[in-house]
């Protein structure tokens, strides 16, 4: 694992200073201190060392879904997996900086980790969809269109929330802000989180491809 961190620390330090295209597999090993053919045994390329952690967390909130209890609040099980995603960026927030500078000069790598976060809303579309209290109905459903929909509003708004902690220098308490915003979308998607009565549904629907952060945006004017 040590060996990884370098690399990836090497193709951010080398992404910075020379340029993602001009970089090099050979010039990310030298920088490491390994072989080529090390590199080759982390990653498959110079791209896959930009988000190395991503395989590692995803089976962490596997993990975290698996080992909720059938009893347990289902939305609240999602948003304690979600903190383990926000927690490997606060980890290391030098690195995550690095990583977030580069991803805005790579339009492709922006898409790649794009991409990559899409997992873990599918991960918690599916486990709200088999969650015992909604296994089995419709997939045309009004419950089987929440449960995606919280699932997508959990991810927005944690990408929210670690993309203000990376434009103020990954400074201040990020897992507070995100744990304030998880307590909204539990309010609103799971009103038996607290004691307050249930509230009106507010459903948004807004164009497939609209990013994270707008679908967030959509979501919060709709609660306003």
């Amino acid at each position: 694992m040590h060996t990884r961190h370098e690399l990836s620390a090497a193709a951010l330090a080398l992404f910075a200073e020379f340029g993602h295209e001009s970089t090099t597999v050979d010039q990310i090993a030298a920088r490491a201190g390994v072989a080529r053919r090390t590199f080759f045994r982390y990653f498959a390329s110079k791209d896959d060392a930009v988000l190395p952690d991503h395989d590692t967390t995803v089976g962490t909130v596997q993990a975290v879904l698996e080992g909720a209890a059938p009893t347990e609040e289902p939305l609240a099980v999602v948003c304690r997996a979600i903190r383990e995603v926000l927690r490997m960026y606060t980890a290391d927030p030098s690195m995550s900086l690095a990583r977030y500078r580069l991803l805005r000069q790579v339009p492709a790598l922006r898409e790649r980790e794009i991409a990559v976060v899409s997992r873990y809303e599918r991960l918690f579309t599916k486990y709200l969809l088999s969650h015992p209290s909604v296994s089995g109905v419709d997939p045309d459903s009004t419950t089987a269109m929440l449960a995606e929909v919280s699932a997508s509003a959990v991810v927005a708004s944690h990408n929210h929330v670690l993309r203000r902690w990376l434009r103020t220098g990954a400074t201040g308490d990020a897992m507070s802000r995100l744990d304030e915003a998880l307590a909204v979308i539990r309010r609103r998607f799971s009103p038996s989180a607290d004691d307050e009565a249930p509230g009106d549904i507010v459903v948004t629907v807004v164009p497939g491809g609209t990013h994270t952060s707008d679908v967030l945006d959509a979501v919060r004017r709709a609660l306003d």
